[in-house]
């Protein structure tokens, strides 16, 4: 029973395991005659150490050391440089410098197969006897015919047509009535034209004036200089101080109309009331008034404002009636134009003083005018309202007494030109008065606190 089982499973100790290491290795099986297991399993360490040496040789001397000749190894050296010069003829010793910017590669470079290789050699060779036999018999190939015309064109003098959008095209005004674009309407019906719309439209008036009459760099003061006159500059400060005071008394006026009313000035109960009741109360004591009168002197009922006869409204006028209107009427219209007779005599007698009216009216009809022509010419040299916004104009620049200086060099700058210019195009009438696009946000933003910052609370 105990033989069994040391047959049938191996035990664990020191003995076994020895046993099982030596057990011999099986080799692995390589087949030889593939081309890629020829450099896994062969040793080519002895030929790439020969190859690499061979490479330096290269490298260095331009080929192997055994095949060069001494004289192209070695020089001589006796120490006394006229004799090494006649013994080493042409090998004169290059400057360090020289032999940095030398290649260290003896090697020369491989030659660009790519360079020499033409694509499509074989059609174009096709080609080129194609047309040696065709030159050979006498015929010429369309491209060469162009050339040789275009050679012979030039060759002529004729001038070629420049292009119309060429460097070389001459320039023409398209509102004058030379230019070449008017040379197929020359001649024909104004009515023509007029229906077929190739008529020209004639150019307006107001195109031709500027929007304002001011330079587009204005000089400024004297007072602005850097080395001012006192009285220029005094001038120059009073200008920016009236500036500061018309700015001062609208900020005032706006805090005077924003401020909190004083205790005394709010309204109370007691006012509110007194002014709603000003008026009922005063009604109430005049009537009270005008009945105490009727009581003490009371109206007589005979009184001629009841005795009011009625006026028949739908009776009818008898012939009589209008007979009497008739020459009535007569009697009016000739009075009338005997008067009118009357003042045309005297009229007559008036004329100087009728001229003196004429002319004085004249005068202030010619004084009116020159008004409006000098507040004409006057606008054109004012902004004019173009949008929303008015015109602001800049803040005068200005320094003070303390901060001139006599040096353009150690002058402070003030102003920018930017702001400057930008101000010049709106005074101008090219742009309208504009202000900074002011920024509205649609939605609230939403603060979130994220989790690996969240605060800590205690």
């Amino acid at each position: 029973m105990a033989a069994s089982t040391s047959a049938d499973f191996i035990s664990l100790n020191s003995a076994s395991s020895t046993q099982l290491s030596r057990r011999k290795v099986r080799r692995k099986r390589i087949n030889k005659n593939k081309k890629k297991n020829w450099t896994k399993c062969t040793d080519i360490a002895d030929v790439e150490g020969f190859l690499d040496d061979v490479r330096l040789q290269e490298r260095a001397v331009g080929g192997l050391i055994s095949e060069k000749s001494d004289d192209t190894l070695f020089f001589v050296d006796t120490g006394i440089e006229q004799k090494d010069l006649k013994l080493n003829k042409g090998k004169t010793k290059p400057l360090h410098i020289d032999l940095v910017l030398q290649s260290t590669s003896q090697v020369p470079p491989p030659k660009d197969i790519l360079s020499h290789q033409i694509p499509n050699a074989k059609k174009l060779r096709r080609q080129a006897l194609r047309q040696e036999k065709l030159e050979a018999q006498g015929i010429v190939p369309r491209s060469k015919r162009l050339l040789q015309a275009r050679l012979l064109q030039k060759s002529l003098g004729k001038p070629s047509p420049i292009p119309s959008t060429g460097p070389r095209r001459k320039y023409y005004d398209i509102w004058s009535k030379n230019s070449p674009l008017n040379k197929d309407l020359i001649g024909k019906d104004s009515w023509y034209l007029q229906q077929t719309k190739k008529q020209r439209i004639k150019r307006p008036d107001w195109l031709q004036t500027k929007p304002s009459q001011l330079a587009a760099v204005e000089v400024i003061s004297p007072g602005g200089s850097y080395n001012p006159t006192f009285e220029s500059h005094q001038a120059l400060l009073l200008k920016a101080h009236e500036v500061e005071l018309k700015k001062l008394k609208e900020e005032e006026k706006l805090n005077r109309q924003l401020s909190v009313p004083v205790k005394e000035d709010i309204a109370t109960e007691e006012t509110t009331f007194q002014e709603l009741c000003q008026g009922l109360l005063e009604d109430s004591e005049g009537e009270e008034e005008e009945k105490e009168k009727e009581k003490n002197h009371p109206v007589s009922e005979d009184t001629p404002e009841d005795r009011t006869v009625p006026i028949g409204v739908g009776e009818k006028k008898t012939e009589k009636q209008r007979k009497r209107e008739k020459v009535l009427k007569e009697k009016k219209r000739k009075l009338q134009a005997e008067k009118e007779a009357n003042c045309k005599k005297q009229e007559l007698f008036r004329l100087r003083s009728i001229k003196a009216g004429v002319k004085q009216r004249e005068e202030e009809l010619a004084q009116r005018k020159k008004k409006r022509m000098e507040k004409r010419e006057s606008d054109t040299t004012k902004p004019k309202r173009l949008g929303r916004l008015k015109y602001q104009e800049l803040d005068p620049d200005v320094q003070l007494s303390t901060e001139l200086s006599g040096c353009l060099r150690t002058l402070k700058p003030e102003g920018s030109i930017l702001r400057d210019r930008f101000k010049s195009l709106q005074k101008r009438n090219l742009i309208e008065p504009r202000e900074r696009a002011k920024f509205k946000r649609k939605y609230k933003l939403k603060y979130v606190e994220k989790r690996a910052f969240k605060e800590i609370t205690l």
